[in-house]
């Protein structure tokens, strides 16, 4: 099986708005949905001075079906709870949403920049405007791992669409993600601590589980995953620091596709991404229907790398995020985050 899928440049639908302080630092990695009426929305990353992230709403606007802008209708999330500030820094970042019919609700899973940096937290929503949150995600302690999950920055959080089934057989809801294992972001000189198993230090994608009759009985059970398994790892060149899921995955007939970015370069340590000499390229993956820790086959190549002025030059230079996909008439176009600037649009194409 190869993955017989590859991303086609269709233009910029979002860059900063002159005067608007919110933005001043760039609108980037957006989530997206549908509201009840159909019409199609990003939620994406406002960025203010001081690196303040807020998620906004803006309506998509097309012309003979395909995205070619925007339109502003405000803020939906700020920083407004203490565990997403600390003294020095503030954010709800990257937003994810999936559209989850089975719970009629959008579920946003997003980035609480706090006092301990970078952790995972969720909220939902019925119509993308007003989002109520179920707070940070909490990992239940497995003993297999001699860890605690809690304890590590954590990103690239996103839902699948619909029930998989559970390691233990349950029908279970899944979410990727993507922990980072030096704590030395937190206290000098403790570096790394990998989970037992675990040989490579570079964040791979991971999966975690909530039952279907968990969430059935609290909606609030959605916060707490179980079940913890690594899916992937970096393989390839354009992959080689690390790697990190995009949108929520998309069923295909091959599987589950997930569009995944591969970072290579410089990292220095920390989470400023000003200091980075990277590039961020897009893949793609493709998972079991039956079982979706196992990887059907990826791609060997990126299927989308910065090229253009707007990937290329921005507040983190090199950069293609993907983050969103919608379907409109029949064909699906990936959102994605250019140099952390600004919002890109492409066209999911199928290989005959």
């Amino acid at each position: 099986m190869t993955v017989p899928y590859t991303l086609t440049r269709v233009g910029v639908v979002m860059t900063p708005e002159p005067g608007n302080e919110l933005e001043s630092e760039g609108v980037l990695n957006p989530a997206s949905g549908h509201t009840p009426d159909g019409s199609l929305y990003l939620l994406p990353r406002l960025v203010a001075p001081g690196n303040v992230s807020r998620v906004g709403l803006a309506r998509v606007d097309l012309d003979d079906g395909v995205p070619v802008g925007v339109s502003r209708e405000g803020v939906v999330l700020a920083p407004d709870e203490g565990w997403e500030r600390g003294l020095n820094n503030a954010g709800v970042e990257d937003p994810r949403v999936t559209w989850i019919p089975l719970l009629g609700l959008h579920v946003m899973t997003y980035v609480a920049y706090g006092p301990l940096g970078p952790k995972p937290a969720l909220a939902v929503s019925e119509d993308l405007r007003s989002w109520t949150r179920l707070g940070p995600l909490h990992f239940e302690y497995q003993p297999s791992l001699d860890t605690d999950l809690n304890l590590f920055p954590n990103k690239d959080t996103v839902f699948f669409p619909e029930p998989v089934p559970g390691p233990d057989g349950e029908p279970s809801y899944a979410m990727l993600h993507r922990p980072m294992w030096d704590l030395g972001w937190f206290r000098e000189g403790e570096g790394v601590h990998l989970p037992a198993g675990v040989t490579d230090e570079r964040p791979g994608i991971w999966v975690s589980f909530v039952p279907v009759a968990e969430v059935e009985r609290g909606l609030e059970n959605l916060v707490h995953l179980r079940h913890h398994r690594l899916v992937a790892m970096s393989e390839h060149p354009f992959e080689a620091l690390k790697i990190g899921a995009g949108p929520a995955p998309l069923r295909v007939p091959e599987g589950w596709l997930v569009i995944h970015h591969g970072v290579t370069g410089e990292q220095p340590k920390g989470f400023d991404p000003t200091t980075q000499k990277v590039s961020y390229a897009a893949g793609a993956l493709l998972l079991s229907f039956d079982d979706v820790t196992k990887v059907l086959d990826r791609t060997v190549e990126p299927i989308l790398v910065p090229e253009t002025e707007e990937e290329r030059i921005g507040t983190v230079g090199n950069v293609v995020f993907p983050t969103a996909i919608e379907e409109v008439d029949g064909v699906h176009y990936v959102f994605y985050g250019m140099a952390d600037a600004a919002i890109g649009v492409a066209r999911l194409d199928r290989l005959s």
